[in-house]
């Protein structure tokens, strides 16, 4: 048994649910999400909660999860944050897409997804929208463009993230020292 899964979802005050021909569509403040749901899994609208049941115990608390991302997702949104470390790198903003100058000979443009926005603060890059799985994707591929390195931590990293520098070469070290 899934502890998750037994968990009902609280649907916030300007949130409504709808259930119908096996999918999930959920309208909020920030916008509407539809997600096709499992013919396995069936979800029981009582008007102020939600809960999830499953014949499936693997599925039980991963669709609950779901569709729980999609009423905090219409309701307050949600929020990666980067950071740009590096001296000479520069992330700037053109039309509907980022471009980066981040230690390659060329910039590098990055067009936003549709229904993601992005705010720059100097070294900071804010993705913000109400899909949690897109959130997270764009905000690792934008990491996945320059990773921090591991000798300088240079390089491009969520925001708060620790990277562990390994020490670089040491004087009087090698085969010619005495």
């Amino acid at each position: 048994m899934s502890k998750i899964g037994r968990q009902p979802i609280f649907i916030p005050q300007g949130v409504a649910v709808s259930l119908n021909d096996g999918a999930v569509t959920v309208l909020g403040p920030k916008g509407s999400q539809t997600r096709a749901i499992s013919s396995e899994v069936r979800v029981i609208n009582d008007g102020t909660t939600l809960k999830v049941e499953s014949s499936n115990p693997v599925l039980w608390g991963t669709w609950r999860a779901h569709i729980f991302n999609m009423v905090q997702g219409v309701s307050k949104g949600f929020q990666k944050n980067l950071e740009l470390q590096g001296i000479g790198y520069k992330v700037g903003l053109q039309g509907s897409s980022l471009v980066f100058q981040i230690g390659f000979s060329h910039p590098v443009t990055v067009p936003i997804p549709e229904g993601l926005a992005c705010e720059l603060k100097e070294n900071i890059i804010s993705v913000k929208g109400i899909n949690k799985e897109a959130v997270g994707q764009f905000a690792a591929s934008l990491r996945g463009l320059k990773p921090p390195d591991a000798y300088k931590g240079k390089g491009i990293r969520y925001q708060g993230e620790v990277i562990k520098l390994k020490p670089g070469k040491k004087a009087g070290v090698g085969a010619g020292a005495s």
